[in-house]
């Protein structure tokens, strides 16, 4: 029988993948587009914290995706994208949402977890914006 709790679980497991890989394609960005080491290590670091403390559980074991209703659930908006810019902004907010929801799922489990995704949501938005100034400018 499936529980709240494996459910919960679920959502944990899509967020961490979710921010994982908008977190990769943020510092394949950073690294091949911008040429800037700095930045490439702040993604990649951030990165690692996930993955560090996803260790901490299995989440996968829940994960069901034959069955996922929102699995083939996209808006016209997610398939195509006009640039560079648009693929860092919609990739950048893809992890910063998935952060958010981690925070939140894991006040429920660990609360010293919860607190490093907070932390790691606001350490994105100055990654967003260092990234944002860079790219507009390779642009003009």
């Amino acid at each position: 029988m499936v529980t709240l709790h494996d459910k919960i679980d679920r959502m944990i497991d899509a967020n961490l993948n979710r921010a994982r890989e908008g977190l990769r394609v943020v510092e394949d960005i950073a690294r091949f587009v911008l040429d800037s080491e700095e930045l490439t290590k702040k993604a990649k670091d951030l990165r690692s914290e996930i993955a560090k403390i996803e260790k901490s559980r299995d989440f996968t074991l829940n994960r069901n995706t034959e069955s996922d209703v929102g699995v083939g659930l996209s808006s016209d908006i997610e398939k195509t994208r006009a640039d560079i810019l648009d693929i860092f902004n919609a990739n950048i907010k893809r992890v910063q949402e998935s952060l958010r929801v981690l925070e939140e799922a894991f006040k429920l489990i660990d609360l010293s977890s919860s607190k490093k995704f907070k932390s790691m949501r606001y350490e994105t938005y100055k990654l967003e914006k260092a990234m944002l100034l860079l790219l507009k400018e390779a642009q003009q």
